[in-house]
């Protein structure tokens, strides 16, 4: 699995999705005529259960991420003039601290742990049409947005904005919230319909993106009467008002 500079990738995505809009709309009279019953997406629909083996482990990644940092602060020490930490005022969203610490700029650790709550769903049910995908996340806002080229800004208010589009089969919505804060999520189908891959960034100026790779598998749904949850020790378990399976 591959990991992205997503910063630049997120920046470079919805610059060139806005450059692309025109050139297509000059080009419309060479493009082929379009079959209606032929989607212009893979097929991301269908129910989907965390795979914890092949997901990324918040815990290892912040370690990584720590290891990092302390060699590039070894670099910088070895040469003071290579260059100078930003740093940016404070953060905070709910009950999670993002603060700076000690004046060094975002703490790491916050942007991990906003990341790992962030990646919390187990099991995601996602339904696609031609014009529309929307993807349903237990205790959580549905994420929706249309087939199309264009990127299409799906919530705005005080809080943040919200926005989505494509980076050629890959799905990206970017919720940009106070503070330059930013989170990404990429949604990634194989071509067989079987993985799914979901990229989570959370990129804050002044420091680097935090990034937790969550790999998902296709399932078939038990009937509506079960409640069900993927969980780490007993694979999938499911409830009933009686019980539990």
């Amino acid at each position: 699995m591959f990991r992205h500079d997503t910063s630049v990738i997120t920046a470079v995505l919805w610059l060139s999705l806005a450059l692309a809009m025109p050139l297509q709309a000059a080009d419309s009279d060479n493009l082929q005529v379009l079959d209606l019953d032929q989607p212009l997406r893979l097929d991301f629909s269908g129910f989907w259960e965390k795979d914890f083996r092949r997901s990324d482990d918040w815990q290892d990644e912040l370690n990584r991420n720590l290891r990092m940092r302390q060699e590039a602060a070894a670099r910088q020490s070895a040469n003071p003039g290579a260059g100078r930490r930003v740093t940016m005022p404070p953060i905070s969203i709910g009950n999670i601290n993002l603060n700076r610490v000690g004046g060094r700029g975002v703490n790491i650790i916050d942007l991990a742990r906003l990341a790992e709550y962030i990646s919390r769903q187990t099991t995601l049910q996602i339904s696609q049409t031609r014009d529309e995908i929307r993807i349903e996340r237990r205790n959580d806002s549905t994420l929706v947005c249309g087939t199309g080229w264009e990127v299409m800004q799906t919530f705005a208010s005080e809080y943040g904005v919200e926005a989505c589009g494509w980076d050629g089969q890959q799905l990206v919505f970017q919720t940009m919230l106070p503070d330059d804060l930013v989170i990404v999520h990429r949604f990634n189908v194989s071509a067989d319909g079987q993985l799914l891959n979901l990229i989570i960034s959370v990129i804050s100026k002044g420091a680097e993106s935090f990034d937790l790779i969550q790999a998902f598998n296709r399932y078939d749904a038990p009937p509506d009467e079960f409640n069900c949850e993927q969980t780490l020790s007993r694979g999938r378990v499911c409830s009933q008002s009686g019980g539990s399976l």
